[in-house]
C-alpha cells in the first residue's frame, strides 16, 4: 500500500476510558436504590440526562459529574444534600489522575505504522483532561499532529482535511465510534476503519456504514495498511 494517513481516535481505541465510567455508574445504580425504578429505567434517566448535559457542558469527567447530580434529582424530584452531593462526588473520584491502561498492542502497532505511513491523533473532550491522558500514555511521539477538539462532526474533519493539507482519499479515521469516528469521516470521503469496543459509551453508538473495515483487535491494521 502506498502511504497513506491514519487519524486515530484515542479514548476506547488507543487506551480504556469509558469503561471507568461504566464502573461508576454501576456504583451510583447501587448507591442510588431507587424505591421503584429498576436499574435499567434509572440508566436510561442518566443517559438522557448526559444527552442534554453534553452539548452544552462537553464530554469528559466534570460534565459527567453533573449528569450524576441532574440524575440525582430528576429521580429524587428534590434537591440533592450537601451530603448526598459529595457522595456523588466521591463516587466519581475515581476518574480523577487515573492511570491510562492501553489496549493490547497498541503501542508496538503505532511504531511500526509510523514507519510506513503519517499518523494524526485526533480526541474530543476537556483540554487539560484529554492532554493529561495523552502524556500518561507515552503514545504522542507516534503522531505528526495531535488535535484536542470539543466535538467530531462532519465540519471537524473538514477543517482537519483543510488544515493539514489531506487528500481524503488516501486519509483514514481508526475508531471505536461510529458515531464520532465512522459516520463523519466517511461523510467526507476519508476512509474508516471500526475497531469495536466493548465498552463503547451508549451515545456513541450508530449504524456503521457496510463499506467500512471493521476489525477485532488493533494489531490487525498491521494486515491492511
Amino acid at each position: 500500500m502506498d502511504r497513506q494517513t491514519l487519524v486515530f481516535d484515542a479514548d476506547d481505541t488507543l487506551w480504556e476510558n469509558n469503561v471507568l465510567f461504566e464502573r461508576v455508574v454501576e456504583s451510583y445504580l447501587d448507591w442510588l436504590a431507587h424505591p421503584t425504578l429498576d436499574r435499567s429505567a434509572i440508566r436510561a434517566v442518566l443517559d438522557d440526562v448526559e444527552r442534554a448535559n453534553v452539548p452544552v457542558h462537553g464530554y469528559g469527567s466534570a460534565s459527567f459529574l453533573r449528569s450524576l447530580h441532574d440524575a440525582f434529582e430528576k429521580l429524587s424530584e428534590r434537591p440533592a444534600t450537601e451530603a448526598e452531593r459529595a457522595e456523588i462526588t466521591d463516587l466519581a473520584s475515581a476518574l480523577v489522575n487515573h492511570e491510562v491502561e492501553l489496549v493490547p498492542g497498541v503501542a508496538e502497532t503505532l511504531a511500526e505504522l509510523g514507519t510506513r505511513h503519517d499518523l494524526l491523533l485526533l480526541t474530543k473532550g476537556a483540554q487539560k483532561e484529554q492532554q493529561r491522558k495523552i502524556d500518561a500514555s507515552n503514545l504522542a511521539h507516534h503522531f505528526r499532529s495531535v488535535h484536542i477538539v470539543a466535538e467530531k462532526r462532519v465540519p471537524t474533519y473538514r477543517s482537519l482535511i483543510t488544515e493539514q493539507g489531506l487528500t481524503p482519499a488516501s486519509t483514514w479515521m481508526i475508531g471505536n465510534s461510529p458515531a464520532s469516528d465512522i459516520v463523519p469521516a466517511r461523510a467526507v470521503g476519508m476512509g474508516a476503519v471500526f475497531i469495536p469496543n466493548a465498552h463503547t459509551w451508549v451515545l456513541e453508538h450508530d449504524e456503521v456504514p457496510a463499506d467500512v473495515l471493521t476489525l477485532e483487535r488493533f494489531p490487525d491494521l498491521l494486515h491492511h495498511f
